[in-house]
């Protein structure tokens, strides 16, 4: 049986200040005709939501978006941009590597929140003071914003860059259908139980095929699809798309073998966020307090999802991104910090590791339904 932990932190919504030394960037150009989208998961007190900023037929060089909620809906966390909140109006700006927008481009940020009563749409939205959807002219302006919540200055990595150079490249449109083969193969290490893998015709991100894997609760009813066909590739690269909010309990949707470490590397959630976990002393990244796991963000529902790490074994560091967008608590950088890889940096960590594994185990409660599409390993990063 694997160590697991089991104890349950209380996800608040604190909003935790992340000093990173941002300037605010320069706001340039009106945007008529500008468009903002705004498209929310939500589950019993929760939500996040991808927002989508287009500025019509004028480019811009500097960004800032604004709405209000009609009901209590708050920020709690932010990525790639800088969001604050004043009551119930929402101000975010870009980053340093997306502000510039072309004329009929587009740039995209995502935000969590809590809501305690009404997580109505949000309204009345501006790019750089202009109002944007047809809505009309705003009845007052905003406060300048302070930067509160920072992400990773880290740029992400070309988009569509499909797999380059990757080692193993598989969209799996070469399966048959039914059991997954090739490169591939079902397992369920100690015990079996309800859980499924299959190759699935009906869902996919490109093509006609992807993973199928129907998880079940308790640990014996755990199902992964392993391939070694890539043995220490430092950089991974899949699109994940599932149906239920990462629970409160710890969960794992990806394995890696640590032949190093003696144990397994897993990829999952713990406190509806994402977190990594190390199998033989049972260390979490980000560690699970509240203000860690405000550093981490979950696993959007419904839609895919794109999710790269790299492990460095010989420095003994790991990097993980979102969508493009580097996640701060999900690193470890070789310097023990508080919240985030303090735990995980108590003992030499140097992963070598053998195997990759997609699929879902969890260790008490937790079901669910998960595809995986579009999978790459190799020595540089792919990106999404």
């Amino acid at each position: 049986m694997p160590s697991a932990r089991h104890l349950l932190v209380g996800l608040t919504a604190a909003l935790v200040a992340v000093t990173a030394g941002w300037a605010l960037p320069t706001v340039a150009g009106a945007a008529e005709g500008c468009r903002v989208d705004y498209a929310a998961n939500q589950w019993t007190g929760g939500f996040t939501a991808t927002v989508r900023v287009s500025p019509g037929s004028t480019a811009v060089s500097g960004w800032t978006v604004t709405w209000t909620y009609p009901g209590d809906s708050t920020i709690t966390s932010a990525w790639n941009a800088q969001v604050t909140q004043s009551g119930r109006t929402v101000t975010a700006v870009n980053v340093g590597w997306n502000g510039g927008i072309p004329a009929s481009g587009t740039a995209e940020f995502g935000v969590q929140g809590t809501f305690a009563a009404d997580n109505a749409a949000p309204a009345g939205f501006t790019l750089n003071g202009v109002p944007c959807n047809g809505d009309p002219a705003p009845s007052g302006t905003p406060a300048s914003p302070t930067p509160t919540l920072s992400p990773s200055p880290t740029p992400p990595a070309t988009p569509g860059a499909g797999c380059g150079t990757a080692v193993l490249c598989d969209d799996f449109e070469s399966q048959a259908g039914g059991v997954p083969s090739g490169a591939w193969a079902v397992s369920a290490q100690d015990c079996s139980g309800t859980g499924a893998a299959t190759v699935d015709t009906s869902v996919a991100r490109s093509g006609t095929r992807s993973i199928r894997v129907a998880g079940a609760a308790g640990y014996c009813n755990h199902v992964f699809v392993r391939t070694t066909a890539a043995p220490g590739a430092r950089f991974g690269r899949f699109y994940v798309r599932h149906t239920t909010p990462l629970p409160a309990a710890h969960v794992t949707f990806l394995a890696m073998r640590d032949t190093n470490d003696g144990g397994d590397l897993r990829m999952g959630g713990q406190n509806a966020a994402l977190q990594w976990n190390r199998q033989s002393d049972d260390a979490t990244l980000p560690e699970q307090s509240p203000a860690g796991v405000a550093l981490s963000r979950p696993l959007p529902v419904n839609v895919w999802t794109c999710v790269e790490f790299e492990v460095d074994g010989a420095a003994g560091t790991l990097t993980t991104w979102v969508d493009g967008a580097a996640v701060t608590g999900l690193r470890v950088d070789g310097v023990p910090t508080p919240d985030v890889d303090r735990q995980w940096l108590v003992k030499t960590w140097r992963p070598a590791l053998t195997d990759l594994r997609l699929g879902w185990e969890s260790y008490g409660d937790g079901a669910d339904t998960l595809w995986y599409d579009d999978v790459a390993l190799g020595a540089t990063r792919i990106g999404c």
